[in-house]
């Protein structure tokens, strides 16, 4: 309980700190339209916002007052397209981590540079550069590049591209994938849980290159192929010290059917990746990631509010032979089950609240799932489930005040001692305060 209440001074002192700003970030410079245009909750898209991504961050009717150039060998924006995103928060967890102190503040916890915009015609991107307070440095973070065109098929506008990107899924234009779905920021500071799909693990970790399209406003498609280069390791990739070491290539799919009925929007749709692996190496044994997985998204104005839900279903299909082969792993096969759920009412674009679901399940193994103090399982389970609930404040729309408490009813694969060092699930929920600036 007294976690809880030294944790209340701090929202208050964030609280009051907040001031207004009249600087946007750069997608705003560039289109001259305000934050709430494309995002209901930043990165929350709206049909409009949607519709900007897939034609490669740019805004096709720019007056020739914003460009530099008037032929089709140089058209340039005359706004440098950088924005800037600072992160300060505190994190207090019910139950003190041995040995740490607890009220984990983060200043900042994350600063981040953006290049985002439209980089010529037809063609742009977002690349984010991110310094962390726990890492001490910089690193390149999420990136999109992008070209798109639009041509017609069967009669029906097709808006099609190609992207360039480091994270599976962050190509995107939907809040139910993992690379830009809920929670939109969260404490870097709790404690994980042992087991996530690889999907889930991927970011700026690999490159790749892919394909989509949306045909007639409804039927979007999407193909990449992915290979890792791991962040701040030698190249040409050794593998020395990495989980996953992608052999050839790793296909990502996603196809998604999306539907507008009334005030009613809906988005349903699969993706996944199929993902073979040399752990710590380049060659020899391989683990198979094969990730199947469904999501859904709807949207339902009233008025000047918007109520919002997002769903995803992981299956997680692996075949460990280079890990069972290490001694990794007490079987060959493996298999994870991940459910997230989210609801988010919008009130007038100044406050919001969400409630969120979440589960992994998945077989017992007493090697993949070792027993440790706080981070293991006394069982070798990797059952984990609990909730979120998150209040948002945006004073003006590019400062937010986020509340989050998260709690567990289950933590890998017990409720009560689940780590056999008497640690409760319960013991790692959190209360997370945090000031999000963007300019």
């Amino acid at each position: 309980m007294r976690a809880w209440i030294r944790v209340i001074p701090t929202a208050f002192l964030i609280l009051i700190s907040c001031r207004y700003a009249v600087a946007v970030p750069s997608f705003a410079r560039q289109t001259g339209l305000s934050c709430n245009v494309c995002h209901s909750s930043p990165p929350e898209l709206t049909p409009f916002g949607r519709k900007f991504k897939l034609q490669g961050y740019v805004l096709t009717d720019m007056t020739a007052k914003d460009k530099v150039g008037n032929t089709r060998d140089l058209l340039l924006s005359k706004y440098i397209p950088l924005s800037a995103m600072i992160i300060v928060s505190n994190t207090a967890i019910q139950s003190t981590v041995p040995a740490t102190q607890n009220n984990s503040a983060g200043f900042p916890q994350q600063l981040s540079l953006f290049l985002a915009g439209g980089f010529a015609s037809h063609f742009g991107g977002l690349a984010q550069i991110t310094y962390t307070h726990a890492d001490d440095h910089f690193g390149m973070d999420n990136t999109d590049l992008r070209y798109a065109n639009q041509t017609t098929m069967a009669g029906k506008d097709l808006q099609y591209g190609i992207t360039l990107n480091n994270n599976p899924t962050i190509e995107d234009i939907w809040n139910s994938t993992p690379g830009w779905g809920f929670p939109w920021i969260s404490t870097g500071s709790g404690v994980g849980s042992l087991a996530s799909p690889v999907i889930e693990n991927l970011g700026q970790d690999v490159a790749g290159v892919g394909g989509y399209g949306m045909w007639n406003d409804h039927l979007y498609a999407d193909v990449s192929l992915y290979r890792s280069e791991h962040a701040g390791a030698a190249t040409p990739v050794t593998g020395t010290g990495q989980a996953y070491n992608i052999s050839g290539v790793a296909p990502y799919w996603r196809l998604a059917w999306q539907q507008t009925w009334g005030s009613n929007y809906l988005e349903l749709g699969s993706y996944g990746i199929d993902v073979n692996s040399f752990p710590n190496a380049v060659s020899g044994p391989e683990d198979r990631y094969l990730d199947p997985s469904f999501d859904f998204q709807y949207e339902r104005p009233f008025g000047a509010n918007l109520l919002d839900a997002h769903g995803t279903w992981i299956h997680q299909q692996s075949s460990l032979g280079a890990t069972y082969a290490a001694a990794g792993a007490t079987t060959k096969s493996n298999h994870l089950n991940t459910l997230k759920l989210d609801s988010t009412f919008h009130w007038r674009n100044k406050y919001s609240l969400t409630g969120a679901l979440f589960s992994t399940t998945g077989n017992s193994d007493a090697l993949l799932y070792a027993s440790a103090p706080v981070s293991g399982s006394s069982n070798g389970n990797p059952d984990t489930a609990g909730y979120e609930a998150q209040f948002g404040y945006w004073p003006v729309q590019n400062i937010d005040l986020t509340v989050a408490y998260t709690g567990y009813t289950k933590f890998n694969g017990a409720s009560t001692n689940y780590d056999g060092a008497l640690r409760n699930a319960s013991d790692n929920n959190t209360v997370y305060v945090a000031l999000w600036l963007n300019f």
